[in-house]
């Protein structure tokens, strides 16, 4: 799945996988979708790995969010990401600079 459509329990599940959090078993699938962790909605879970990473979070002009996270200041290389909240926005950044514009989800978790 595009990282950019990362959403909800998909995009939670792909940040714990970047976190070291999961192992992709059928408990941690469960664990997501029952609202156990959940970094793209709660700012105590989602609002440390924008600060740890040094994510830069503004507005578009539509009213929508964008996240950028510079990975090599040298080469000037960012990774970007977009949302509908800061939250989304950040966290489609993380998994992007952690596992790249593509993320193999469990079947369970597709929307």
């Amino acid at each position: 799945m595009k990282t950019s459509e990362l959403t909800g329990a998909a995009l939670d599940w792909a940040v714990a996988k970047c976190e070291g959090a999961i192992n992709g078993d059928d408990l941690d699938i469960g664990f997501i979708l029952e609202g156990g962790y959940s970094p793209s909605t709660d700012w105590a879970q989602g609002g440390p790995i924008i600060e740890r990473e040094g994510i830069d979070i503004c507005t578009d002009t539509y009213g929508g969010w964008i996240a950028t996270l510079i990975t090599d200041w040298e080469e000037g290389t960012f990774v970007q990401g977009e949302g509908d909240t800061c939250l989304i926005a950040a966290m489609r950044c993380y998994v992007a600079s952690k596992l790249g514009d593509t993320v193999d989800i469990p079947q369970e978790l597709a929307p």
